[in-house]
Formats: C-alpha cells, sequence, structure tokens
C-alpha cells in the first residue's frame, strides 16, 4: 500500500465528515503501532499494526515492511515468528525455540540455531555468539522448593527485604544473562550471573535493551544492579558490566557513579558507548544526563551537564557518529534535540503541541520518529533537520480519526502563589462554546515527577474525558521535568506543601474563565496523583464538588511500611517515619490527618497486585469516606498491579468514572 504524506493541519473537510467524539470502546479499539526491527543501513524497517479485540482481549497484529525513503509499506506475512534484531548478517526472528535468519528482509528463512524457550535473545555482530536472558533459581523462597516433600504447598519464606516488586512476590528467581557460541549447545551458555541474586534485564521494566555486544564481538555489556534485599530496596545504583568473552573477566564500567546508569548504546564507528546516568544515588528522579565513554581509553565525558534540563526519552547516534539526536521533556511537551559530542551543544530541534516519543532511523538529512498528541494515538514522521518541520509518513487510524471531533488544547501560564510561572494544560471538549459554562477536572498528575505532556493514554486520556463534555485543567506543577532541574526536585520533601499550592492556583485560575462553572470542579489523579486528591479533599475550602483517587497514598505512615523501592520513600519522604524529628511527610503533608475536613463525595480505585502503592492504602480511605458518611464508591481490580492494563477492565474503568461524574459532579 502507498502512505500518503499529510498535512499536520486538521482541514476542514475533516471537521465536517467528523460527528462523533471518543469513547472508551473506541479508545481500546484504535490501531496501534509498534516498530519490531530496523535495517542495518536504516534504508527500511518492519513495524506491526495491531487492534485490540475487546471481546476475548487479545491484541491482533499484522506486519508491514517500510521504505523509509519512498515511504512505501508493504504486507510482510512472519508467520508466528517474533522478530530479534537486523544486522549486517541478515534478519533474525525466533519460533518455537529455534532461530532463524532471513537474508531478503523476512521472504524467506533458513533455521539458524536452536536456543530453547529463553528470552530477550541478541546474537553478536560477527554472527557466532548469541546472549540472552532468562530467570535462574538462586535462592529458595517457596517452601516446596526448601522441602522437597511438600510440593504441595504455597508457603514463601523470606529473611530479607525486596521480597515483593511491582507485581510479584519474589520466588527466589532471577532474571540472568547467558552467553554462549553458536557452534556450541545452548545449556554450555555461560550465566554471567551464576549464584547472584540480581537482576539482568531489571526489573519489573528492563528488556533486551540491557545488554548489548561490543563492535567487535569481544564484549558483553549488560545493566544491573549488583545489590539484593534491603540493600537492593533502598538503593538505585545501577551499573553498566562489560564481560570479555576470552578473558572471562568482568569490569564495571560506571563504578565510580552511584546514582541509575541505564540504556547503553555504542556509536555507529565503535569507538564511543553512551549511557543516560543519575549522579544521586536513591534519588529516582534526579537529572538524567547523557554521558559517553572514549571506548579506547576509557576516559567519560557528562555531555549534558551544563544543560538545565534531564535527557528523559529516547537517545540515537547519527549514522557518521558525529551527532546524538535525543527526547526530552520541555514546557509541556517532549521534543526532539540534538547534542554534539564535541561541544556538548544541545540544540532543540521540534516544536509544537505534541510529543516526540522514540527515534528510530535517518535517512540523510531527516530523522524517521514516533509522535503523539492528546488527540492522538502513535504514527510514524520524518523530521527535517534543516527545516526542523515534520510531515507525516503513516495514518494507521486515518478512518477512526476521520470519524472523530478532535479537542482544542491550549498552554496557558499561570502565577502561582510564590510568584512563579507555571504551565497548565486545558482541553476543550470538541465543539466546545465558549458562551457556555462547562464542569471542569482538575487533572493531578502522577509521578510525581512523571512529565505531563501531549501524551496518548488508553486510560488518563484527556481527549476521552473532554468528550464526556469536561474542560481538563492539568497543571505542569512543582515536579515535572521540561522546566528547569530546580522546578523538577522542588517537589521532594514537600509533597503537600508548594506542589498543593500549584493545583489550587490553577484550580482558581480556571474559575475566573467565563466557560468554567465555578460551581463544578472535580479533582481527579493516580498515584501521586491520588494522594494529591486525598490531599486536596482535607484542604480545599470547598472549591471541589467531587474526588475520584486511583491507586493513591492515603496513609504515609502505614505505606512506608508495606511499598517495596524504599530508596523512592527515603528520598522523597525526608526519612522513615521513626525520625526525630519526624519528617513533615508523616504529619503536616500526610493525607489521612485531614479526614475529620472531608466533606465532599470520594471515589477510590484500587489495583490488587499493585505493591507499589498497596491495596491497603484504598481500603483505609475507602473506609474512612465511609465512616465520615460520605458517598463514596470503591472500584477494585483484583489482578490489576499499579496501572489497568486488561482491555474489559480499562472499559469498567472508564465506564465507573464517568458515572461517577455524571452523579457527582
Amino acid at each position: 500500500m502507498k502512505i500518503k504524506y499529510l498535512l499536520l493541519a486538521i482541514t476542514a473537510t475533516t471537521f465536517m465528515k467528523a460527528q462523533e467524539v471518543m469513547t472508551p470502546e473506541k479508545l481500546w479499539t484504535l490501531n496501534k503501532i509498534g516498530v519490531s526491527a530496523v535495517s542495518p543501513d536504516q534504508s527500511s524497517l518492519i513495524y506491526s499494526i495491531g487492534k485490540t479485540d475487546l471481546k476475548t482481549e487479545k491484541n491482533n497484529k499484522k506486519n508491514y515492511f517500510f521504505s523509509v525513503k519512498n515511504a512505501q509499506a508493504t504486507a510482510l506475512d512472519l508467520g508466528k515468528k517474533s522478530l530479534i534484531q537486523w544486522d549486517e548478517n541478515g534478519l533474525y526472528a525466533q519460533e518455537d525455540g529455534k532461530i532463524y535468519l532471513s537474508k531478503d528482509a523476512g521472504k524467506t528463512w533458513t533455521e539458524f540455531y536452536t536456543i530453547g524457550e529463553v528470552d530477550n535473545i541478541v546474537i553478536s555482530p560477527d554472527g557466532k555468539k548469541f546472549a540472552f536472558s532468562k530467570e535462574a533459581l538462586v535462592e529458595k523462597a517457596m517452601a516446596k522448593d526448601k522441602y522437597a516433600d511438600t510440593p504441595k504447598s504455597s508457603a514463601y519464606i523470606y529473611t530479607d527485604l525486596n521480597h515483593r516488586h511491582w507485581d510479584y512476590f519474589n520466588e527466589g528467581k532471577y532474571n540472568h544473562v547467558f552467553v554462549g557460541n553458536i557452534s556450541d549447545a545452548v545449556d554450555q551458555a555461560k550465566d554471567l550471573l551464576e549464584g547472584k541474586a540480581w537482576d539482568s534485564p531489571q526489573r519489573p521494566f528492563g528488556g533486551a535493551e540491557d545488554f548489548i555486544w561490543a563492535p567487535d564481538s569481544s564484549k558483553l555489556l549488560y545493566v544491573t544492579k549488583p545489590m539484593s534485599g534491603m540493600e537492593y530496596a533502598q538503593s538505585t545504583n545501577t551499573d553498566i558490566f562489560a564481560y570479555d568473552i576470552n578473558s572471562g573477566e568482568t569490569k564495571n564500567l560506571t563504578k565510580s557513579n552511584k546514582g541509575y546508569d541505564v540504556n547503553p548504546k555504542f556509536s555507529p564507528d565503535g569507538k564511543f558507548l553512551s549511557w543516560q546516568s543519575m549522579e544521586a544515588d536513591s534519588f529516582e528522579a534526579d537529572k538524567n544526563d547523557l554521558k559517553i565513554m572514549d571506548w579506547k581509553s576509557g576516559n567519560v565525558m557528562n555531555l549534558t551537564k551544563n544543560w538545565d534540563e534531564s535527557v528523559t526519552g529516547a537517545t540515537f547516534w547519527a549514522k557518521d557518529s558525529k551527532m546524538i539526536y535525543f527526547t526530552a521533556a520541555f514546557r509541556g511537551t517532549q521534543q526532539l534535540f540534538s547534542l554534539n559530542p564535541k561541544t556538548s551543544k544541545v540544540s532543540q530541534i521540534t516544536k509544537g503541541d505534541f510529543d516526540v516519543n522514540d527515534i528510530f532511523a535517518q535517512d540523510k538529512n531527516s530523522l524517521l520518529v514516533a509522535r503523539t498528541d492528546m488527540n492522538h494515538n502513535a504514527d510514524l514522521y520524518t523530521v527535517d533537520l534543516k527545516k526542523s518541520s515534520m510531515t507525516q509518513v503513516t495514518e494507521v487510524n486515518k478512518e477512526n480519526y476521520s470519524k472523530i471531533i478532535p479537542s482544542k488544547t491550549e498552554l496557558k501560564m499561570v502565577k502561582t502563589t510564590d510568584g512563579k510561572e507555571m504551565g497548565v494544560w486545558f482541553i476543550y471538549p470538541p465543539n466546545f462554546d465558549p458562551a457556555k459554562k462547562y464542569a471542569t477536572l482538575l487533572y493531578c498528575q502522577g509521578g510525581p515527577q512523571s512529565a505531563l505532556t501531549q501524551f496518548f493514554s488508553t486510560r488518563w486520556n484527556f481527549a476521552l474525558m473532554a468528550a464526556n463534555d469536561y474542560i481538563i485543567v492539568a497543571p505542569n506543577r512543582r515536579g515535572m521535568p521540561g522546566w528547569g532541574t530546580k522546578w523538577n526536585e522542588d517537589i521532594s520533601k514537600d509533597w503537600g506543601g508548594q506542589v498543593m499550592k500549584d493545583y489550587l492556583s490553577a484550580a482558581d485560575y480556571a474559575k475566573t474563565l467565563p466557560y468554567v462553572d465555578s460551581e463544578r470542579i472535580g479533582a481527579v489523579g493516580a498515584s501521586y496523583g491520588g494522594y494529591s486528591v486525598f490531599m486536596l479533599a482535607g484542604i480545599h475550602e470547598n472549591r471541589f464538588k467531587t474526588f475520584i483517587a486511583h491507586d493513591g497514598l492515603f496513609d504515609m505512615k502505614s505505606w512506608y511500611l508495606t511499598t517495596e523501592e524504599l530508596f523512592f520513600a527515603n528520598w522523597d519522604l525526608g526519612g522513615t517515619p521513626y525520625d526525630i524529628p519526624t519528617p513533615k511527610s508523616y504529619t503536616e503533608f500526610n493525607p489521612s490527618n485531614y479526614v475529620n475536613k472531608w466533606n465532599k463525595p470520594m471515589m477510590i480505585i484500587q489495583g490488587g497486585i499493585d505493591y507499589r502503592v498497596p491495596y491497603e492504602q484504598g481500603q483505609e480511605a475507602f473506609q474512612a469516606a465511609k465512616l465520615k458518611g460520605l458517598k463514596s464508591k470503591f472500584l477494585y481490580f483484583p489482578n490489576e498491579n499499579h496501572w489497568v492494563l486488561k482491555p474489559q477492565n480499562g472499559l469498567v474503568w472508564q465506564r465507573e468514572f464517568f458515572a461517577w461524574l455524571k452523579e457527582t459532579l
């Protein structure tokens, strides 16, 4: 099929055709694009378009071969194969425990190696070696592993922390990296972390990007946090290790840095290694810098040390190794930047009300990227590096969007109580009429240091909220990346302080607008946003008519004693609830201390396998609201973690969310 280039502006014709608004069902069944592999010369790539079947909850995918140069896409039948990588040797894929190799971009395949059921396979550049990850039993944490005569026992036995993480209980198994030769049997592969209670890839979100081959295939680099138990729970000190294939020696390349070191990538000429790095141990939202190492000398340079923002997104080396491109939160959006390794000069390339989410390929003076905005799911765009212009090259939801009226988004600058300028996104209903008065939602972002940009989500979807005839007010309050490092850091140890004033400043400003119904404003949010909702419920002085909190932190003392990543709690809350003096986080900034002032309807949503903000937080808040005699609702998902990932659960979430607002706002 031929993919046509599009104008970025929506034409008047599109508005005339569009008669519908976004619904939960439309949202969950939008097509989703995902890039699977890029050719070594970056002239072609393979992507998939997936669509969720709401009855089966399965994601049905079709694959396409795409020419970057002429923007042509043709259907590609991969059968049951899943792609591994595309390099100078060809295109690798796996199916039923076997690796296959294609020399003609997926048209024909030959069997390459039998590897079994493993994860995250990476073939060396010389095609002679492989690496993969799989779980290794290191500790006998389950009774059935410790006692051979109790195979039906469900007991867990722990003597240290980190016994549960994100959404799983530790069963004594850890992700380990294995290395082997193609000429040998797979069971001869060496476990690089043998006997160690360490993870690589990192849990819970790490993948194949956590280990890479050196260009000459002599070394395998991998990311791990070299600690376990309570030490693991209290630190963010991940490091990049290099295992030498010939000598069998392992070297810690980032030993001197005490914070996160992740996402290693070699320059195309093999002379430099780049990675993203945070300086402070235990501060998970520290400034993320881009470092490079001269691979020959070992000298390290921090290229973004003097740049007052954080490299929060993707990184990409130019073909000639003379430039690095990256994405970062900036003024309420996520934009594309260039970085000169020789001069450390950072330049912004793109500008506009959209997010550049990923970078895939370079074609002379252009880059192929993924882009979203609050009305549109991801599509591929080319970026002209000289003109900074963008051209859309895929339209995976063209037919869907042609029927849906988009919402207008606007970034307004609002004065805070301490005289600062705060960016606040306003999202307006489709067919917005400024002569009407609209019920309004104050959206409280989570994190607490997650960027609030032009993202597109299947849960907190601003287009869907606006389609239900609400104006959305989304403040880039203290703690948001993209407004300078100080603004980002100011929220730590001050969760219930200036940030709450920032929220109230946004709400009070919204009330001055002629189209906002000042008597019908609600506050909604998840995670730290849920904490914010609980806090605002006790200090709002009747500004809000209703509240919705999802996986929110309600009682800071009980949360500290039940959450898993204690490095986050120790840093952001300023210590433990037993410190003397007691940090404000457990007294003045503790939502449970303000329940006596709760006076409006409260809906609480909670995931049952959320160990970041455990079930008890939602249960406590619901029980407190009921005992106060407030109109309240508890929506509980026993099989969801900190997010809602299952499509039918997602539909229920949205239906109950909007039903509550209809009842109470």
